[in-house]
């Protein structure tokens, strides 16, 4: 029997507001008490009313929310189909839906609501999170949101967290010590896992701006002299350009680790010499030299490369997961880790590690693009690497 923490049971005491977000730190409790308060919500609305549930994605929300209801109501009375983007609960219609891009506000026109679940709010869209707030619009309907904090810029701070005092809206901040459950060893390896920027958003629960280098912990000790290893696997990792730089870094795994092994970094616009989709595959070839290749991760852009290499039937080319946050995220906590390290002879991946910045003036979170291309490879190899280990289809820790 699930017993709440002293924040989570102050939570579903308290007296809602039209407007209920819950901010702060990953697994703090936030997710499991407004689940449960949004279900007892539900269950004293009249039987006709409707409800949504919102993710990022359906997929997302089915992720991080339906075993929890599950827990709550058992199965029998929540009856979800991805399909139609529709549950019953109680009887009562919940539709489900994504927000994942500007257009994702035309799906929820014309909807008249009751009650309305946002998980991780920060990720709509703005136009997709005013329109929801048009359907509330049954006399006394409430919405719940989630968010772990992001760029205090962000629209969900400025204009509705910050102005709590001038809305019909009240803020709760959950961090991980108000989570009483999480046992000692898993708060000190979830410390370890986010870096930098993240650490202060997803554990310490605080909206601050990423600022500086993007990648402050790559340090000398990242960097490895370039000899002989035994290798027990290779992949390449590439970022493709025309007039802007094309990086690929060869990728070896030796006892666990995964080592840049060798580079190639050619830019069209500083050398005044355009390459042809051919010249690049040539480079990929000799990069690889006789080496068996189990896969190379192409920025998903490069439609025309992709088509070539898969032509020539040597490699299994993957599109790489350009996820820039996600990704910089888990690049972060490799490099500290020491899961992915660099051989000295990469000179290019090297350099662009010190000079890789956050974009201060930008209101967002932005890198500035310039000295980012052997860094988008860097990210599109762990990222990438990072998904297909999670869907199964890799068994070691990063192999």
């Amino acid at each position: 029997m699930f017993t709440p923490t002293e924040k989570q049971r102050q939570f579903l005491f308290a007296k809602d507001k039209r407007l209920n977000f819950l901010s702060g730190s990953v697994r703090s409790g936030k997710t499991y008490i407004s689940l449960l308060k949004f279900l007892l919500w539900i269950a004293s609305m009249p039987a006709d009313y409707e409800f949504i549930m919102v993710g990022k994605s359906v997929g997302s929300l089915q992720r991080n929310c339906f075993n929890y209801i599950y827990q709550f109501i058992g199965e029998e009375n929540f009856k979800a189909n991805k399909t139609s983007k529709q549950a019953k609960v109680f009887g009562r219609t919940v539709w489900l839906e994504g927000a994942l891009d500007e257009r994702s506000e035309g799906k929820i026109r014309g909807m008249t609501l009751a009650g309305a679940y946002c998980d991780e709010v920060t990720l709509y869209p703005e136009s997709f999170f005013v329109m929801l707030l048009t359907r509330l619009s049954v006399p006394g309907a409430k919405l719940f949101a989630t968010c772990n904090p992001d760029n205090p810029m962000h629209y969900i701070k400025t204009k509705y967290i910050d102005k709590a005092d001038e809305l019909d809206c009240a803020v709760w901040n959950f961090l991980l010590t108000d989570n009483t459950h999480l046992p000692k060893e898993y708060l000190d390896s979830l410390s370890k896992e986010f870096k930098g920027v993240f650490y202060n958003r997803f554990v310490l629960g605080e909206w601050c701006k990423a600022d500086g280098l993007v990648y402050p912990m790559f340090s000398n000790a990242n960097i490895v002299p370039t000899v002989e290893r035994n290798y027990e696997q290779y992949c390449v990792s590439m970022d493709y350009g025309i007039l802007n730089p094309t990086a690929m870094i060869l990728w070896g795994l030796c006892d666990g680790v995964w080592y840049a092994v060798r580079e190639y970094y050619h830019s069209g616009r500083e050398t005044n010499e355009q390459k042809t989709d051919e010249q690049y595959y040539r480079e990929l070839e000799k990069l690889c030299g006789d080496l068996y290749v189990s896969y190379v991760y192409i920025d998903p852009s490069a439609s025309s490369f992709i088509t070539l290499v898969r032509q020539r039937g040597r490699f299994h080319v993957v599109h790489a997961n350009n996820a820039v946050m996600e990704g910089i995220q888990h690049t972060a906590s490799a490099l500290d880790e020491k899961r992915i390290m660099i051989n000295d002879c990469c000179q290019m991946t090297i350099r662009e590690f010190g000079l890789y910045s956050w974009d201060s003036k930008s209101d967002g979170d932005a890198v500035i693009k310039e000295n980012d291309h052997a860094m988008d490879a860097v990210r599109y190899f762990v990222q990438t690497r990072r998904l297909y280990r999670q869907q199964g289809n890799y068994k070691s820790i990063f192999g």
